[in-house]
């Protein structure tokens, strides 16, 4: 079992005193970073901000700092280190991807695309379709939310070209199969583009194993700093032209950041590798891949069994209808609650009881619509993780019965 006790030492924010009473479930907006994140971003604005890369010794660290990241953090989601690149935005990262499919796909080739998704993955690409580029939707069940294979399976043909869709959504919760929708894709003859913000900071994906071409998400949602991150497998990565500098082309983790990278937060995302060691090695088991597992393991058993008191309580509420399944082993701690009222203002009516949490469309109006939420009064979202405790989840039911 997870050690909540050392897992909360590990966040500054749980002995900060002007969040003391705070239970926080805005999660999947932004999660709290932890302290191996936060000392290495200090030491490199200390002792380190300076050109990375050169032969003199502030330089030579900074670089190597910077290293370290891509290869820990590559070596725990199963990939080469050159497949892992940063960005400073997963919008931006696949907005950028979405500039090379434009000038790769060919003529009369379809891109499917999904209404589950949050806009990060669904707007870059549907955008094409101002370049001429056929853009088809994979639709959602409007009453469960979820997405069925089958529909996707009728909708590819030899004339795909990329399928692009959520690990898992960010008001819905479920979680997809990735590994067998792929393989579906994959047997179409298409590339695959998963997004995966809204899977990540519950556990790092085993993304070699997924066999998708593209994996996204987010570091600030994974405990670690303002970063996106994108694998992107060599074979497709090579395939695609070159969108950074032209003397960047030979390398795989250039090809996609047309901008300079952000030196100190891509050298303090190796934090997240320190805590997910750190983590396992506390519990009792490696580092590297073998931590990855572990700690996912760990934090998914502890997020369902504080996730399943939570939805048997939306669940029996009639005022209040739950969005995605009510099955905590099927989803994430990321619960979207469509009210009588507006949203918003019971996100305000729930602050002053110590419940942080937020109402609106998350970026996600596409899968709110397609399931008949009213956008003007929006969803109340409340997210967690593995550091929340079964105390706050009780605080928030509370402060739920107060307000509702």
């Amino acid at each position: 079992m997870l050690d909540l006790a050392w897992v909360r030492a590990q966040f500054p924010a749980f002995s900060e005193p002007g969040l003391q009473g705070q239970a926080f479930f805005g999660n999947a907006g932004g999660s709290y970073a932890c302290q191996q994140v936060i000392d290495r971003l200090h030491r490199f604005y200390t002792q380190r901000k300076v050109q990375p890369y050169s032969a003199y010794e502030a330089s030579r660290l900074g670089g190597a700092e910077m290293d370290e990241a891509r290869t820990r953090l590559a070596a725990m989601l199963g990939v080469a280190t050159h497949e892992l690149s940063f960005g400073p935005s997963t919008t931006q990262n696949t907005y950028v991807l979405a500039q090379a499919v434009r000038r790769w796909i060919k003529p009369g080739q379809k891109i499917i695309v999904t209404d589950q998704d949050h806009e990060a993955n669904s707007g870059p690409w549907r955008r094409l379709a101002e370049d001429g580029i056929r853009i088809v939707e994979w639709q959602l069940d409007p009453d469960t939310g979820l997405l069925n294979p089958d529909d996707l399976a009728q909708l590819l043909g030899d004339d795909t070209a990329l399928v692009c869709f959520p690990h898992c959504s960010n008001v819905i919760g479920a979680i997809n199969d990735v590994t067998a929708i792929t393989r579906i894709a994959k047997a179409a003859g298409a590339r695959v583009c998963v997004d995966g913000v809204s899977y990540a900071p519950h556990g790092f994906a085993d993304v070699g194993a997924l066999g998708c071409d593209v994996y996204l998400f987010s570091a600030y949602k994974t405990y670690g700093p303002h970063q996106g991150i994108m694998v992107i497998r060599e074979d497709f990565g090579f395939d695609l032209p070159n969108q950074g500098h032209h003397f960047n082309g030979d390398t795989l983790y250039k090809r996609f950041t047309p901008a300079g990278p952000d030196h100190a937060q891509i050298a303090a995302s190796a934090g997240m590798a320190d805590y997910f060691d750190a983590m396992a090695q506390h519990h009792g088991g490696g580092t590297g891949a073998d931590a990855a597992r572990l700690a996912h393991d760990l934090m998914r058993a502890q997020e369902v069994a504080l996730l399943k008191p939570l939805l048997d309580y939306v669940s029996a509420k009639n005022s209040v209808r739950l969005i995605g399944p009510a099955d905590a082993a099927t989803r994430a701690p990321t619960v979207a609650m469509a009210l009588q009222g507006n949203a918003a203002d019971v996100a305000a009516r729930l602050a002053p009881l110590g419940i942080m949490a937020e109402g609106g469309d998350f970026y996600a109006q596409r899968p709110l619509q397609a399931m008949g939420v009213d956008l003007d009064k929006g969803v109340l979202r409340v997210s967690f993780t593995h550091y929340t405790s079964a105390a706050e989840v009780d605080q928030l039911m509370g402060a739920l019965d107060q307000v509702l």
